[in-house]
């Protein structure tokens, strides 16, 4: 079951209810990606959750005026949005991959006490670093092939090359099968599309770092070994918080909780209270 929640700016925010009973659980995907991509992992909480997941602004199932700013406040803003719709009388668990986790953070910030404990994967919180490396996925993210002839096609071409060939191959389907639309000309087309992916890079937050002191949260703060910027930052994100703590999967890669959601599972049920 889906609903479409009001945000800012006339934005509004697709929200997937992955099922399960209990205290309510939110899932924030990561740039490129959507809610139903975490559904492999969602099905092993669900006994202990209600495992909820929104599409952001320029992703999946949300609905967004033309020129709408991809700003990461802005997807923070989005989150809350979708936080008071659910309407938790008490602070809510969450889990985030990439800017997924970035939002959690923010979102802590503009409403402090929504977030009781956070499970993050990689969060995209980059430090004033002096090598730190030019942001180049805009430009990949532009030259993204957004349409084939069929999900059958993206399969096969996703999945026989990287970063998709070490996914794991339900995540892969899940991706694949909400992410794109069928076309009324034919084939399927992403349904966000490498334009609005790299003005999500492109907005990518630089100050939010300084402010990780202020978040009085629970967090687990996990890193992937493939050597990568958010990999090398996760410790850094971790010490910088107050209740932070860094957990290593040296042999995942940025995409970590769809190579593995039986282990993303287990340990977001060992860590969140």
């Amino acid at each position: 079951m889906s609903e479409l929640i009001d945000s800012t700016g006339g934005v509004r925010v697709a929200l997937h209810d992955l099922g399960g009973t209990g205290p309510v659980l939110l899932v924030v995907h990561a740039t490129g990606f959507h809610g139903h991509c975490y559904q492999p992992i969602a099905r092993r909480l669900t006994d202990r959750f209600h495992v909820m997941a929104p599409d952001l602004r320029g992703h999946g199932d949300s609905v967004y005026p033309e020129g709408t700013s991809m700003d990461w406040w802005n997807m923070a803003a989005d989150l809350t949005a979708v936080v008071k719709h659910v309407g938790s009388d008490t602070p809510i668990r969450a889990v985030g991959h990439s800017m997924g986790g970035a939002t959690i953070l923010m979102t802590e910030l503009l409403r402090p006490g929504t977030i009781s404990d956070a499970w993050l994967f990689e969060p995209i919180v980059i430090p004033d670093m002096p090598d730190r490396p030019p942001n180049t996925m805009s430009d990949h993210a532009r030259r993204r092939r957004d349409h084939f002839e069929s999900r059958d096609e993206v399969f096969s071409r996703y999945s026989s090359r990287p970063p998709f060939s070490g996914v794991d191959e339900e995540a892969l389907h899940a991706y694949i099968d909400h992410g794109f639309a069928d076309d009324p000309d034919g084939g399927v087309v992403l349904k966000c599309p490498g334009e609005i992916e790299a003005q999500v890079f492109d907005s990518t937050i630089t100050d939010l770092f300084p402010r990780l002191a202020e978040v009085d949260t629970r967090v687990a703060v996990v890193g992937s070994g493939d050597d990568g910027m958010p990999a090398r930052v996760a410790p850094l994100i971790a010490a910088a918080l107050p209740h932070g703590e860094f957990v290593a999967w040296p042999d995942s890669t940025h995409f970590g909780p769809f190579e593995d959601p039986a282990r993303a599972a287990a340990e977001i049920l060992g860590y969140l209270r």
